[in-house]
């Protein structure tokens, strides 16, 4: 199952790009926490996490400290620039079209 698909289905993306990568794009209804400012304790227990970062390399390592807090989390593969090559859609803050930096 794809992330779109799971988020589809109740998944939470987050998403830990830094504020300026946030600001330039990112997927509609994603919650922003920044891979510095991530807590575990304060992401949601109560579904699927989905990990999002420009790559997967830094929300690789999200996933890695989520799952050892015991949250049920995926790691989104290729990352934003995976979700743009596909042709899903990436917005701003402002609802305007938005890119992956």
């Amino acid at each position: 199952m794809t992330a779109q698909e799971m988020a589809v289905r109740g998944a939470l993306l987050l998403d830990v790009r830094e504020p300026d990568e946030w600001r330039t794009g990112h997927i509609a209804d994603a919650v922003h926490l920044p891979l510095g400012d991530l807590q575990p304790a304060s992401v949601p227990r109560d579904r699927t996490v989905i990990a999002v970062c420009r790559s997967g390399n830094r929300s690789g390592k999200a996933a890695v400290a989520l799952a050892a807090a015991g949250v049920d989390v995926r790691n989104m593969a290729g990352g934003m620039k995976a979700w743009a090559d596909a042709g899903l859609p990436i917005t701003t803050d402002d609802g305007t079209p938005g890119a992956v930096g």
